[in-house]
């Protein structure tokens, strides 16, 4: 692992066989990019804006790269109140959206040339919305065409934990010139589809009902909320097949029937489509589907893992 600066924040490289990954750790334990360098140039996995500010106050908010989104993802709600949630006892605290990790500091307690282990170190405004006794940490193990991401959730405390953590991939989209996005396809096996409504409510959405490969060009794609994967991996590339992105959800073959994957982009001229997994759909803790509770003395892992084989 090399370390450099960069605008005055510290970054780390890695660079293994073709491919070099670049991340912030110590600021929301930041996956910044993942390049493929080959003979016919660079393939930009994942997007980051080359203009892009790198600091304490804007790197949790810059749109590339992965967020670490924890202990809860999306909008939250609780009696109404956007940004709040309830905890295991009842209690009403405020929550972020996709929560307070991508904003948070992270200390290194381990790295290699292949992989790195951080932990998050709660500050006035993350123990203001999970007040609690935990260690959450995230390992990455890199190679060449793959990437693991762990996360786990340690209680420390002496009442249950809820989470219910995730990703938010931005993959470079299109990633070869001439080419857009009716050229790529999404293949899910997914058997239900919702949309999460401004009041926070799942509703059912069945345009894509039957259909396991959708054009990146299809306007409904944005903002679906995919569950009941029948596999927990999905794909998604270009019409030809070649060149496939895989993630995989999770640890088993077939994950909780709430396991989620996000879909999004803020427009169609982005440069980039968001392939999200997620412990479970937002505003689990009210509607308690795909919610996670984590025991007093307990541990608990989300694995996430990103193939280009």
């Amino acid at each position: 692992m090399e370390r450099f600066t960069h605008d005055g924040a510290p970054l780390e490289r890695w660079k293994i066989g073709s491919a070099t990954f670049e991340t912030c750790l110590t600021r929301g334990a930041r996956l910044l990019r993942w390049d493929l360098h080959l003979p016919q140039g660079t393939r930009e996995i994942l997007y980051w804006p080359p203009q892009a500010e790198i600091d304490v106050a804007k790197i949790g908010h810059v749109r590339g790269g992965n967020p670490i989104l924890f202990p809860l993802m999306g909008r939250n709600y609780a009696e109404g109140e956007k940004f709040s949630w309830k905890d295991a006892e009842g209690v009403k605290r405020p929550m972020p959206q996709h929560g307070f990790a991508r904003d948070c500091t992270f200390k290194i307690l381990e790295s290699s040339s292949s992989h790195a282990i951080v932990e998050l170190v709660p500050d006035e405004k993350s123990r203001a919305c999970y007040p609690f006794q935990y260690d959450f940490k995230v390992r990455y193990d890199f190679s060449e065409l793959f990437l693991r991401i762990t996360f786990s959730l340690k209680n420390h405390d002496t009442k249950p934990l809820y989470w219910c953590a995730g990703h938010h991939f931005y993959f470079t989209l299109p990633w070869h010139k001439g080419l857009g996005r009716n050229d790529y396809t999404l293949k899910i096996p997914s058997k239900k589809q919702w949309r999460h409504a401004a009041d926070g409510k799942l509703i059912p959405f069945p345009a894509f009902k039957g259909q396991e490969e959708i054009s990146f060009a299809d306007e409904n794609l944005s903002d679906c909320l995919f569950t009941q994967l029948k596999s927990a991996t999905i794909r998604f590339g270009s019409r030809s097949g070649e060149e496939d992105i895989r993630i995989k959800i999770g640890e088993e073959p077939i994950p909780d029937r709430w396991a989620t994957i996000v879909t999004w982009t803020p427009d169609h001229q982005a440069p980039f489509y968001c392939v999200e997994p997620w412990m479970g759909p937002p505003n689990s803790t009210e509607h308690k589907n795909g919610l996670h509770i984590v025991e007093p003395g307990q541990e608990e892992t989300f694995l996430t893992e990103v193939s280009l084989l």
